[in-house]
């Protein structure tokens, strides 16, 4: 049994939304859970828990325009994601091989930021040919 192709881009955007909803509000409303995660000491490193309410409130509302109704603010947020997730990632490769972050810590966030960059690529609309047939 095969998806249909936007069905699958339908999915993978209502997984990243739901990724982003349920790790935005662990920053915004339980940011020292996610503190602990990345090794960071929210006692001896309160900046680090404002940092994570930033992340959370930012994350939330892409999730939100990942979930409005067919339309540009939809349109937008599905473009835009694989340039952030990306970005992500490349961040959290840079801070792992810079020793910024502990390698298990790394590694984790590497994943997650994969799974989501993936999710974004996948969302991504069917592009035309310039006959005006679709292409997956």
């Amino acid at each position: 049994m095969t998806i249909n192709p936007e069905r699958q881009r339908d999915y993978a955007r209502k997984a990243l939304a739901g990724i982003r909803l349920v790790n935005g509000g662990l920053g915004l409303l339980a940011p020292a859970v996610l503190a602990r995660q990345v090794a960071a000491d929210a006692k001896t490193n309160p900046a680090a828990l404002y940092a994570f309410r930033m992340f959370g409130v930012r994350t939330i509302l892409i999730a939100v325009d990942l979930l409005m109704p067919d339309g540009p603010v939809r349109a937008h947020a599905v473009r835009a994601a694989p340039v952030i997730h990306a970005t992500d990632a490349f961040s959290v490769a840079l801070a792992g091989i810079r020793g910024e972050l502990p390698p298990r810590v790394a590694v984790k966030l590497g994943l997650i930021s994969g799974v989501n960059t993936a999710l974004a690529i996948i969302a991504q609309p069917a592009r035309s040919t310039p006959s005006g047939e679709l292409r997956a």
